[in-house]
């Protein structure tokens, strides 16, 4: 498969890119896709809200009153969840939500995603470029280029490059990303994707 190759003007550079059929034209595995979201949503949750039991409250370390006598219910502790200021029965405690995908399954859906996008024609290869300093502006004037200033729109580099990364920091709906770290959830999050051509190759070798 060919790919045409773009300059940072945003015009056709004249020529093409062969890039593998197997990670760029492949079938959209949607299940795969799904659970990869799904386990990136779960991994970055918290899990840390918590509610005291009565074991946990503090006071209520001697009987209030009497067991008979009083012609009150019975009552061992100030801190009975049925008392206010006690604890709370079958609150939520702390734990994980995180769960683990296979290697596998994690490739595919990235494949899956990548394929998706060139199929919308929502893909396109950048000639390298470095900037020579982390201005915003010009990372800004390459998007304009290509129309992409008001798109939400993903920039993956072939490794890390400190001047992009801090150029594209302060771009609203821009995120520039190494190629190897790029997840699945990125690549459909962001409408349009400008991948270096560099960049290229870094993916197919994480993929393959």
């Amino acid at each position: 498969m060919e790919l045409d190759i773009f300059t940072k003007e945003g015009a056709n550079a004249g020529r093409t890119i062969n890039v593998s059929d197997n990670i760029f034209a492949a079938d959209v595995n949607e299940h795969a896709v799904y659970l990869a979201i799904t386990a990136q949503q779960a991994n970055s949750r918290q899990g840390t809200r918590a509610t005291k039991t009565r074991s946990m409250v503090a006071g209520g370390g001697r009987k209030p009153w009497r067991q008979k006598g009083r012609g009150t219910a019975r009552a061992g502790t100030i801190r009975s969840p049925l008392w206010k200021g006690g604890g709370t029965t079958f609150g939520p405690q702390p734990n994980t939500f995180k769960f683990k995908l296979p290697k596998k399954m994690k490739k595919l859906a990235r494949i899956s995603a990548l394929s998706s996008k060139v199929k919308d024609e929502q893909v396109k290869i950048l000639e390298n470029f470095t900037l020579e300093q982390p201005k915003t502006r010009e990372m800004f004037s390459v998007l304009k280029n290509f129309k992409l200033d008001e798109s939400k729109t993903l920039v993956l580099v072939p490794e890390y490059d400190k001047n992009m990364l801090l150029a594209g920091r302060n771009i609203k709906n821009l995120k520039v990303e190494i190629a190897t770290d790029v997840s699945t959830y990125d690549l459909l999050n962001y409408k349009t994707i400008l991948i270096m051509e560099d960049a290229v190759a870094k993916l197919e070798g994480i993929l393959q």
